[in-house]
C-alpha cells in the first residue's frame, strides 16, 4: 500500500498534477491492507489529470482487487485515462470492456449511476470483455440506462462467463424482451446466484421465473460445495491414512534396525529375534494389505457415490426440463385462448357496429314513412276543404236556381202555378236529398277520420313497440352473428314492400281526388244547365242521384280496400313480431351455447390445473426421493468414515521386542 501511495505521489510530481486530498485520504485508510484489498473512491469528484495518474499506477499494480468508482462524475476521457495502456480510441464503456478482458485480479466492480447503456456498440464491447473475464464475481450496473438490446448483449456475455456470481441491474430500461433474454441466459449459466432486477418494467411472471432460475443455480452451487467439501474431507482422511501408514512403516523400520543391533550384540537371541521380527513383519504386511484393500473399497464406494450423484443430477435436470416444457406448453395454450377470445370480441364488436348501422337505417326509413304519412294527412285535409267548397258552391247554385224559379213564377203566376208547385216540390226533394247526401258524406268523412285516427294510434303503438323491440334487440344483438344480417335484409325488403304499398295507396287516393274533382266539375256543369233547362231538371236530378249512388258505391269500395290494406299491414306487423320472437329464441340459443362453451372452457382450465398440481406433486415426490438418497449417501459416507476411523484408532501398530 505504501508503494502504491509513493508511486501515486511520484507520478503526480512528474506530471505536474496536484495530488487530490480525497484520494490520499482513501489510500491512508486502506494502508495496512494486504493483497486482495479494496480501494473505495465513491462520491469523489476525480479530475481528468488524477484519472490519468491513477491509470498509470493501476497499470503496474497487483494489490487491489476491488475498485469502486460510483458517483464519481467521470467523463469518457477520465475513464480512458483510468484504463490507459491499451491504445484505446473508443468511449469509456469500450475501455472498461478491454480492461475486464485483460485484468486477472479484480473481483468486484461498482459502476452505478452511469450511462453505459446509451451506446449499443460500446456496451457490446464491454459485454465482450465481461464474457472473457475469469476473475470478476460481483458487478453493479444500477442506473446505467440499459435497454433490451444491451440486456441481450449482457446475456450473451453471461452465457460465456463462468465466474460472475452477483449481478445488480436495478433501475434500467430492460423490459419484457430483456427479461426473456436473461431467462435464456440462465439456462446456460450455472454460476450466477444473485440477480437484482427491480425497476425495469419486467412482468411479475418473468421475475418469478428468474428467481426460480437463481434458486436452481444456488441449489446447484450448494450441492457442488457440499460435494467438494465431502471430497476434501475424504481426501484429507485418505491423506491422514497414508501419513499414518508412513509413520507406521518408519516405526517398523526403526524396530528392524533395533533388532539388527540386538542381533549383532547377542548371537544367541538372533534366531529368536529374527523369527519374531519375521512374524511381526508378516503381521504388518497383512495389516498393510488389509488397509490397502479397505482403501480400495472406500475408493470404489466413493466412485459409486459420485456415479449415483451424477445420475441423480441428470435425473433432476430432466425433471426440471420436463417441468419447464410443461410450463411453456401451458403458457402457449393460455396465449392461444387469450388470442381466440380477443378475436371473438372483435367479431362481436364488428357485428354490433353493423347492427347499429342497420338500426340507424331503419330509423331513417321510419322517419321517411312518418313524413309521408304527414303529407297524406295534409292531402286529406285539402280534399276536405275542396269538398266543403264544392258543397258551398252547390248551395249557392241552388239558391240561384231558386231565385230564377221565383222570377219565372212571377212572370207566369197563373199559367205555371202547378208547374211551380211541382218544381218547388222537386226542389225541396232535391234539397233534402242534397242535405241527406251532405250528411252522409260528413258521416263518412267522420268515419274516415276515426279510421285515420285509429290507424295513427296503431302506427304510434307499432312505433313504440318497434322502439322497445329495437332497444331490446340493440342489447341482444351483441351476441348474434351472420344470421341476423340475412333476417335484417329480409326485414328491409318487407319494409320496402310496405313503402311501395303505401305509395300505391297514395296514388289511388290522388286518383280518387281527381275523380271527385271531375264529378264536382260535372255537377257544376249540370247546375248551370239547370238554369237554362228547367224542363230537364227532373232528368238531371235523376242523373245526379245515379251519379251519387255510383260515388257511394265507389266510396264503399274505397273503404273496403282501405280496410283490406290495414288488415294486410296488421298481418305484416304480426309477421314481424313473430320474426322478432324467432330472433329472441335464436339469441337465447346462442347465449346457451356461450354458457356451454364457458363451462367447457372452465372445465378444461380445471383439468389443466389438476394436471399441473399432479405434476408438481410428482416433482415434489422426486425431490423428496433425491433428498432421501442424498441423506442415505451422507449416512453411508459418515458410516464409512466412522468405520475407517474406528478401525484405524482400534488397531494401532506397536511392537515390543522380547528381551
Amino acid at each position: 500500500m505504501e508503494n502504491f501511495r509513493r508511486t501515486y505521489l511520484r507520478l503526480c510530481k512528474e506530471g505536474g498534477v496536484e495530488p487530490q486530498e480525497s484520494v490520499l485520504a482513501q489510500l491512508q485508510e486502506a494502508r495496512g491492507a494486504t493483497a486482495g484489498s479494496r480501494l473505495d473512491l465513491s462520491g469523489q469528484s476525480l479530475s481528468v489529470d488524477t484519472c490519468a495518474v491513477l491509470g498509470r499506477v493501476f497499470d503496474k499494480d497487483t494489490l487491489f482487487t476491488e475498485l469502486m468508482l460510483s458517483d464519481c462524475m467521470l467523463t469518457e476521457e477520465g475513464m480512458l485515462c483510468v484504463v490507459v495502456g491499451n491504445n484505446l480510441r473508443s468511449t469509456g464503456a469500450e475501455a472498461l470492456g478491454k480492461l475486464l478482458g485483460r485484468n486477472k485480479t479484480l473481483r468486484r466492480l461498482v459502476l452505478e449511476w452511469n450511462a453505459l447503456g446509451m451506446w449499443d456498440e460500446a456496451f457490446s464491447v464491454f459485454c465482450e470483455g465481461l464474457a472473457s473475464n475469469a476473475s470478476l464475481t460481483q458487478l453493479d450496473l444500477r442506473n446505467n440506462q440499459i435497454n433490451h438490446q444491451g440486456a441481450s448483449d449482457l446475456c450473451l456475455a453471461l452465457k460465456r462467463n463462468s465466474t460472475l456470481q452477483e449481478l445488480d441491474v436495478r433501475w434500467n430500461n430492460i423490459g419484457l424482451l430483456g427479461g426473456r433474454s436473461f431467462l435464456e441466459a440462465l439456462q446456460q449459466n450455472r454460476t450466477l446466484t444473485h440477480l437484482q432486477m427491480a425497476g425495469n418494467n419486467i412482468p411479475s411472471d418473468t421475475l418469478k421465473a428468474l428467481e426460480q432460475g437463481m434458486d436452481h443455480n444456488s441449489d446447484r452451487q450448494s450441492t457442488l460445495r457440499e460435494s467438494r467439501s465431502r471430497t476434501q474431507v475424504l481426501s484429507k482422511e485418505i491423506q491422514n491414512l497414508k501419513e499414518e501408514k508412513g509413520r507406521q512403516f518408519l516405526s517398523l523400520m526403526e524396530t528392524i534396525d533395533k533388532q539388527r543391533d540386538e542381533m549383532g550384540r547377542s548371537s544367541r537371541t538372533t534366531s529368536i529375534h529374527v523369527g519374531q521380527l519375521q512374524e511381526a513383519l508378516n503381521e504388518r504386511k497383512s495389516v498393510v494389505n488389509s488397509l490397502t484393500a479397505k482403501l480400495q473399497m472406500t475408493e470404489a464406494a466413493l466412485a459409486l457415490s459420485e456415479q449415483k450423484k451424477h445420475n441423480l443430477g441428470e435425473l433432476l435436470t430432466r425433471v426440471k426440463a420436463e417441468q419447464d416444457e410443461l410450463k411453456e406448453r401451458q403458457n402457449r395454450e393460455r396465449k392461444k385462448e387469450q388470442e381466440d377470445s380477443v378475436l371473438r370480441e372483435g367479431k362481436l364488436l364488428r357485428e354490433i357496429n353493423n347492427m347499429s348501422e342497420t338500426n340507424i337505417q331503419l330509423k331513417n326509413k321510419v322517419e321517411e314513412m312518418e313524413r309521408r304519412c304527414k303529407s297524406q294527412q295534409e292531402q286529406i285535409f285539402e280534399l276536405k276543404q275542396e269538398l266543403t267548397n264544392s258543397t258551398a258552391e252547390l248551395k249557392l247554385r241552388i239558391a240561384q236556381t231558386e231565385e230564377r224559379l221565383e222570377m219565372e213564377k212571377r212572370r207566369s203566376k197563373h199559367s205555371l202555378e202547378d208547374m211551380d208547385n211541382l218544381r218547388q216540390k222537386e226542389v225541396d226533394h232535391l234539397n233534402r236529398h242534397l242535405e241527406e247526401s251532405e250528411r252522409a258524406l260528413q258521416d263518412r268523412i267522420l268515419k274516415l277520420e276515426g279510421a285515420r285516427i285509429q290507424l295513427e294510434e296503431e302506427l304510434s303503438r307499432a312505433k313504440a313497440a318497434c322502439v322497445t323491440e329495437r332497444a331490446q334487440a340493440a342489447e341482444e344483438l351483441g351476441k348474434v352473428r351472420a344470421q341476423v344480417r340475412l333476417e335484417e335484409q329480409q326485414r328491409v325488403s318487407g319494409l320496402e314492400e310496405k313503402m311501395r304499398g303505401l305509395r300505391q295507396s297514395r296514388d289511388e287516393a290522388q286518383s280518387l281526388c281527381s275523380q271527385q274533382k271531375q264529378t264536382i266539375a260535372e255537377l257544376q256543369g249540370r247546375s248551370r244547365q239547370q238554369g237554362a233547362e228547367t224542363d230537364g231538371l227532373r232528368r238531371r236530378i235523376e242523373e245526379l242521384q245515379q251519379e251519387l249512388a255510383g260515388k257511394e258505391q265507389e266510396k264503399v269500395e274505397e273503404v273496403s280496400r282501405v280496410r283490406v290494406e290495414l288488415q294486410e299491414q296488421v298481418g305484416h306487423l304480426q309477421a314481424e313480431r313473430t320474426a322478432q320472437g324467432g330472433l329472441k329464441e335464436k339469441i337465447a340459443a346462442l347465449e346457451r351455447e356461450m354458457k356451454v362453451l364457458a363451462s367447457s372452457h372452465r372445465e378444461a382450465i380445471l383439468d389443466k390445473e389438476s394436471e399441473i398440481s399432479s405434476l408438481l406433486e410428482k416433482l415434489r415426490l422426486r425431490e423428496a426421493d433425491i433428498q432421501r438418497m442424498r441423506e442415505d449417501e451422507a449416512q453411508r459416507a459418515s458410516f464409512l468414515q466412522n468405520a475407517i476411523l474406528t478401525y484405524v484408532q482400534g488397531s494401532p501398530l506397536h511392537y515390543s521386542p522380547k528381551k
